[in-house]
């Protein structure tokens, strides 16, 4: 089925059912011939914007400069287009990345080299986590390029390719639009190769350019299709008999889903798997959300030596496993230390399949091998029999002393308790991964956070963006103070906005995850008066109600007021834990990736 990049319905706003992501559930018809656009509309400006729109796009988070204003106007004038400033450009791209994992594309508009360069990191983040992310950049005027010209904004040289050189490794395609006759082509194909590789892209814009009209753009931008990827038939076939061949001698196989079935839009593929063969089923730490946690046989997250209890155990003793999309680096092998073998493995990628050590098949698509296999595997629930033999339920936190200082178990225990199908969870870097990685998924509560990349503060950004695309669901995010300290202005932008997520300040006294890789006085910080800090940007404008709590009954105070009389507004609730409280996870986590960070040099 193909995925449509979609006309806008009468509201101005692309529709749920045909974007990137939802799979149309109409058939498609012929397309009559677009109509006109008046001259005085027929510009690039309009394009641009009608484009974002089309491809699901309804906000686009922006920092305005002098050489993307014009863009701006026309962007606004868009009926279904939302521009929303923020603080700085590390925050609007970290935005744009947070829009794009609910609703499947995201936008952000900057200004020339020093808007592009401060929004390389986020762009980078969402390159590693493969998310389509379009960053438009208003660029010089057109008339200056070719010249010997010095322009403000730069490094004082004329030459203006510093900014594409930086983008070129972290984007899919790069386009410079400095003249309109290639405008309408260059657009085009920069928003549908970011759908299509899931990706970012980069389009810098001649600040002189939106505003003229030209005759490329004189009709409605034609809603167009892309292509759907399709398996070579017979590799497909012999990838499923080889697979076959490895599970019909095993006797305990597994599944583990990783984070790559989100770019492979292979999830109802790999839970049909699940549910025709029997196996137990896991995840990896960065595919937590990706699968759902109601699935009969779901044994929680395989992480190495942080796993969830008992699942490591199962999946390390397997005689074979199905790994979907995974991502194996330091972080996710926790210092290079899973037991895994690769003779055991069936490692399906977006588009191959590397058997055991055996064949690689390419050109074969995760959703359809998925598929296939499902409909010829035996089922075998040996593995997860002896799961059940063996497991033992989770044990709850100590029941807290009145007025004892709070512990991160027991906020996380009252966290648990505010998850839903109306919820999604965001997990900064740091203890919080391994604290929300414990935490059970309600079916339909949304999940996300950054590993592959890692930066800290990249919550801040991402709620706002989230939030700002899932307007069906509260957001609870968990931050730590060192991370919300790099990223802390744009909650304005939150209540700017409206938004009623509950954002829970994990107050320790400093990197606590950069503690337990390797100590000393750089990972102790300032210590904020947080909630003195947001009621300063509330100001008394919008939606906005703080809390700061130090125990169990304080707490449950706040939780109280924000899920009752403050659930509309925007809650902060600032928690105060011992700097030393951490998770166990984190502990032996941290020890392994010290360790492999602190290898010797191999000998010469």
């Amino acid at each position: 089925m193909d995925i449509k990049i979609n006309s806008t319905n009468g509201n101005g706003k692309a529709p749920t059912n045909g974007t990137v992501g939802h799979p149309p559930t109409v058939p498609c018809h012929p397309i009559s011939p677009a109509p006109l656009t008046s001259a005085s509309e027929a510009t690039l400006g309009r394009h641009v914007a009608r484009r974002l729109v089309q491809a699901g796009v309804n906000d686009v988070f922006s920092v305005p400069g002098d050489f993307n204003l014009t863009l701006l106007d026309h962007l606004l004038a868009e009926p279904g287009l939302n521009l929303i400033g923020c603080c700085n450009e590390l925050n609007a791209g970290y935005a744009a990345d947070g829009y794009a994992r609910a609703r499947g594309v995201g936008a952000c508009v900057v200004t020339f080299t020093v808007g592009g360069l401060s929004v390389l990191n986020a762009i980078a983040g969402a390159y590693s986590e493969n998310l389509p992310v379009i960053c438009i950049v208003g660029g010089p005027n057109s008339n200056d390029y070719g010249t010997n010209r010095i322009l403000h904004h730069t490094i004082g040289l004329p030459d203006f390719s510093q900014e594409l050189r930086c983008f070129q490794t972290i984007t899919c395609y790069q386009a410079v639009v400095n003249n309109l006759e290639d405008a309408h082509e260059q657009i085009d194909t920069a928003i549908s190769t970011a759908l299509k590789e899931s990706k970012p892209v980069y389009i810098s814009i001649s600040c002189n350019l939106p505003a003229i009209p030209h005759p490329t753009f004189s009709r409605e931008p034609v809603p167009f299709s892309l292509n759907p990827k399709v398996s070579n038939q017979r590799g497909l076939e012999a990838a499923v008999e080889a697979t076959l061949t490895i599970l019909s001698k095993a006797v305990k196989p597994v599944m583990v889903g990783g984070p790559k079935i989100r770019v492979a839009k292979a999830k109802s593929a790999f839970v049909e798997l699940a549910g025709t063969s029997g196996y137990p089923v896991a995840v990896m730490p960065s595919a937590k959300g990706l699968v759902p946690e109601n699935l009969p046989h779901f044994i929680g997250t395989y992480w190495g030596a942080v796993s969830t209890a008992f699942c490591a155990e199962i999946v390390e003793s397997a005689d074979a496993y199905i790994f979907a999309g995974p991502i194996f680096n330091d972080y996710s092998s926790v210092g290079y230390s899973l037991l895994l073998k690769k003779e055991k493995a069936i490692i399906v990628e977006p588009d191959r399949v590397i058997v055991a050590n055996g064949p690689a098949f390419g050109c074969v698509y995760m959703k359809d091998f998925l598929q296939a296999l499902a409909k010829r595997i035996k089922k075998n629930t040996t593995a997860y029999e002896n799961y059940r033999r063996i497991f033992v339920p989770h044990g709850q936190p100590l029941e807290s002393a009145p007025k004892e200082p709070l512990r991160v178990n027991i906020l996380f225990k009252h966290i648990q308790n505010l998850l839903s199908g109306n919820t999604a969870v965001i997990a900064e870097t740091g203890d919080s991964w391994f604290n929300c990685q414990k935490l059970k998924l309600p079916e339909g509560c949304g999940y996300e956070f950054q590993m592959q990349y890692g930066s800290i503060g990249w919550s801040v950004g991402a709620t706002l963006g989230y939030a700002q695309a899932a307007t069906d669901k509260r957001v609870i995010a968990c931050i730590g103070d060192g991370s919300f300290q790099v990223t802390a202005q744009d909650v304005s932008t939150m209540i700017r906005c409206g938004q009623n997520t509950i954002i829970f300040l994990i107050n320790n006294g400093g990197y606590t995850i950069e503690v337990e890789i390797h100590d000393g006085p750089y990972n102790v910080i300032k210590n904020w008066n947080y909630t003195g800090l947001v009621d300063a940007i509330h100001n008394n404008e919008g939606n906005c109600w703080t809390a700061k709590v130090t125990c169990e009954e304080e707490l449950k105070d706040a939780i109280e007021t924000a899920t009752g009389p403050k659930h509309d507004c925007l809650c902060f609730i600032e928690v105060i834990v011992h700097k030393d409280d951490t998770s166990k996870e984190l502990l032996e986590w941290g020890s392994r990736v010290s360790a492999a960070n602190s290898r010797l040099p191999n000998p010469q």
